[in-house]
């Protein structure tokens, strides 16, 4: 048996579930009847009357009755007809109590919607009267939802923002490390002692510089892609490499150690001691142009007095 839905004029049952819009005729939609439709929420939705979808549809009895099923056809060019009507247009309801003095155009105005919308939302015919108390159902523009911003990437390290290119690479480079299996700081420790000792760099100096970059952990890697433990840039690995006669991995524990401790051995021979430690932070020819910045000069402070303290016997893994 089809499911007949009842429709009396002038009352709007809430339609219960969206309904499907299709191609019809030039000029004209299909819409496809759902549980719990009324002829005045369909006029409403596309902007007509009841009296105008009963006459276009044929309807029997002064459109009394429609089933669930049944294809109305309805206002609307073919081109928008192909769309989903809530994506069309863009309407929602809401309920509305009339008050005293209240009209239909008053209240289309308060609401910014049309007065021909309005009154075939409600199944009512222009000249019928409200009254205060009564129910409106009103169509009223859906604000689309606020996209949730779009978290930005931390590209900002000791004062300075790096290009999103720099620090997309420097996140590969921090996944790579996080998934390997790497030396302890102890063992972090004892490999920068043998390195520092081998190309003739004083051991503490090395393990100072370490301690104040990365802690003497090798999965470190800032957002200015300076990677491991001595916190080497990829293009100062490529100029280790150039020393050392072989392309230094920077991920892998030994050519990272290596790569640091080659730098600081070129830069211990050709500055003294604090302007050394000052080029390995902020580079030499940055040192020598411009001087030591103010994050520049604390950082060597640092670096100066944990050396003091590792010649002293401190060891910061106790």
């Amino acid at each position: 048996m089809r499911n007949v839905v009842r429709v009396l004029t002038g009352i709007a049952v809430p339609l219960l579930t969206a309904a499907v819009i299709t191609a019809g005729s030039p000029g004209f939609g299909s819409y496809k009847v759902k549980d719990g439709d009324t002829l005045s929420h369909i006029a409403g939705r596309y902007g007509t009357t009841v009296q105008n979808l009963v006459a276009l549809n044929n309807l029997p009895g002064n459109g009394n009755a429609i089933y669930a099923g049944e294809v109305l056809k309805v206002p609307g060019s073919q081109g928008a007809a192909t769309a989903h009507p809530s994506k069309r247009s863009q309407l929602g309801r809401v309920t509305y109590v009339v008050k005293p003095g209240d009209t239909v155009s008053k209240i289309a105005k308060r609401f910014k919607c049309s007065q021909a919308n309005l009154l075939a939302a409600n199944g009512l015919r222009a000249g019928d009267h409200i009254y205060a108390g009564k129910p409106l159902q009103i169509p009223v523009k859906i604000r689309p939802k606020a996209k949730a911003p779009v978290k930005k990437k931390n590209n900002t390290f000791a004062g300075r923002t790096y290009p999103d290119h720099i620090v997309a690479r420097a996140d590969r480079n921090r996944a790579i490390l996080k998934s390997r299996k790497l030396p302890t700081r102890a063992q972090m420790r004892t490999l920068i002692v043998s390195t520092a000792t081998r190309h003739g760099v004083d051991p503490e100096l090395a393990l100072a510089i370490s301690w104040q970059e990365s802690g003497w952990k090798q999965r470190v890697v800032s957002p200015a892609n300076a990677i491991g433990a001595m916190q080497v840039i990829p293009s100062t690995g490529q100029f280790a490499s150039s020393i050392v006669g072989r392309k230094l991995d920077l991920l892998r524990p030994q050519d990272n150690v290596t790569a640091g401790v080659v730098l600081l051995d070129r830069l211990t021979s050709a500055a003294r001691l604090d302007i050394a430690v000052a080029a390995y932070y902020q580079g030499l020819g940055g040192v020598t142009r411009n001087g030591m910045y103010p994050d520049t000069k604390a950082y060597v402070k640092n670096v100066l007095r944990i050396e003091a303290q590792l010649e002293r016997g401190w060891d910061p893994l106790r």
